[in-house]
């Protein structure tokens, strides 16, 4: 048998079932392996005795016939999802120290189905990130190496980029994650596993510290598709806590990834052909195009003439959400408090030395295109736009079921690469923003390397709530792909 840490999640529930291990084993081996990966600092927080107990706990249900889908399963939170009794930060200095009395619905969904909670891991701080640098507690290094050079530690992406790489150096069997405009997917690229967003509306966002309340959305990132598909079953449905959770079923995604692709229409958009991309994205792009004609998919060129302004867009409504979510954060309630000489004079002092430069950036840009004499000009543009990219994948869905793009349109870099420039490392997210601002569900699937050793993936958009195909067509790739490929500095030194 393979190392536990090896297993699949889909493998080890088998494994549980079957009686080969228990959890308190399997939960051992993964506390072991976040040890042996601790440099990658993947957490803020690491919780092996709550693990130990929820394994027992996990054990004990077995034995007596109980136990949901989920049981017994070690897994990893972003700490962007409030857990009672368990520090939550957001990867900020202004919430360190915050202990949350409630637990997230994503996150209560999760232990009610028998998962056990390895720690809380690592983000880009409010989730303002690709690349996992701009957390108060430290940046996150990525599991993978660039060929022949290994002294360059190359970033994991972000925001999500602690719960990739735990997730990739094999710390977790899974992870939660959260999108705001790509940040499961271009951190499940980067780390070479499976970044899993479902449609806006479709995971409660109850209890998730919010960046930008119109697009975050929770989802998980796993080593298959197939546990993406077991992970979003019980992460996914309706919360009346929510106002923007969607009251539809919840399918049972597992059981449609064996329906196959033929037959369906798969769209290549044009505007995704970006200029300067490099070639072996081109090229993968490609195969992945013919790995789905052969599977019985018929492809169909099609335009999205608005996808261009996507990223402006994002740029002003995401920073826009994000300037009214984090007004809450003033020094009196909760998180830190720098005193001063009157109210306004603490919240100054404690904005100022509570929040990192990438959030400063965001907010300031924020509350700019929301003031008087620049609503209009600005806010109200972006939002026209994302109207209009809406119509665009609206109108391509009348022609196709899917639509294949590259994830990224780069490999993972180094730390330090891009920092110095803000519009450089936003440009990361232009091709994951189009459907973050639409809504849609999105999944990004590793399937092959880079010229130089690192992991590129291939992304595919659905209609709403439609993950069921998403899953099918991410699923095709898989096998197709064949990626067997593992990071270097994985747990036990592989």
């Amino acid at each position: 048998m393979a190392a536990l840490t090896d297993l699949t999640l889909a493998q080890a529930r088998d494994g549980l079932a079957a009686g080969e291990f228990t959890s308190v084993e399997l939960t051992e081996a993964h506390i072991a392996a976040t040890e042996a990966v601790r440099d990658l600092n993947c957490y803020i927080l690491e919780t092996p005795e709550a693990a130990r107990e929820m394994a027992q706990a996990a054990d004990d249900r077995r034995v007596r016939g109980e136990g949901g889908s989920l049981n017994g399963l070690p897994i990893a939170i972003k700490d962007l999802f409030c857990t009672t009794g368990v520090q939550s930060t957001a990867g900020s200095h202004i919430l360190e120290g915050f202990v949350p009395p409630y637990e997230s619905t994503v996150t209560r969904q999760l232990w009610d189905a028998g998962a056990v909670m390895l720690g809380k891991t690592n983000l880009d701080e409010f989730a303002m990130g690709s690349s996992n640098m701009t957390s108060y507690f430290g940046p996150v290094m990525n599991p993978w190496q660039r060929a022949g050079d290994a002294a360059a530690k190359l970033v994991p992406g972000g925001s999500s980029g602690g719960s990739a790489a735990i997730v990739a150096a094999r710390g977790a069997l899974a992870s939660t994650g959260t999108d705001t405009g790509g940040s499961i997917r271009q951190p499940g690229s980067f780390c070479g596993i499976v970044g899993m967003k479902p449609t806006y509306g479709r995971c409660s966002r109850w209890g998730i510290i919010a960046f930008a309340s119109s697009l975050d959305q929770a989802g998980p990132l796993t080593r298959t598709v197939e546990d993406a598909a077991i992970m979003l079953g019980v992460m996914a449905g309706h919360d009346p806590k929510d106002s923007t959770s969607v009251n539809v079923p919840v399918p049972d995604y597992e059981a449609a990834l064996g329906t196959g692709v033929k037959g369906l229409r798969i769209g290549v958009p044009k505007e995704c052909r970006l200029e300067g991309t490099p070639a072996e994205i081109e090229g993968l792009w490609q195969q992945g195009i013919e790995w789905l004609k052969a599977a019985g998919a018929e492809i169909v060129d099609i335009s999205l003439p608005h996808t261009k302004y996507a990223l402006p867009a994002y740029y002003i409504v995401a920073p826009a959400e994000a300037s009214s979510n984090l007004a809450r954060y003033d020094g009196v309630r909760y998180g830190l408090r720098v005193d001063g000489d009157s109210p306004q004079e603490m919240y100054e002092n404690t904005r100022g030395e509570g929040f990192g430069a990438e959030v400063k950036r965001r907010v300031l840009i924020g509350t700019y295109v929301l003031s008087a004499g620049y609503y209009d000009a600005y806010y109200l543009q972006a939002q026209k736009v994302r109207t209009r990219i809406g119509q665009d994948f609206h109108e391509a869905w009348e022609k196709v079921d899917a639509i294949l793009t590259p994830t990224t349109p780069s490999a993972a870099f180094a730390q330090g690469e891009k920092m110095d420039d803000p519009i450089a490392m936003y440009l990361n997210d232009v091709l994951t923003v189009p459907a973050s601002m639409a809504g849609l569900p999105a999944i990004s699937v590793p399937a092959g390397l880079s010229g130089d050793g690192l992991p590129l993936g291939l992304h595919v958009i659905g209609r709403p709530f439609d993950e069921s195909t998403v899953f099918k067509v991410g699923h095709a790739i898989e096998e197709a792909a064949n990626f067997t490929a593992t990071p270097q500095l994985m747990a036990g030194g592989r």
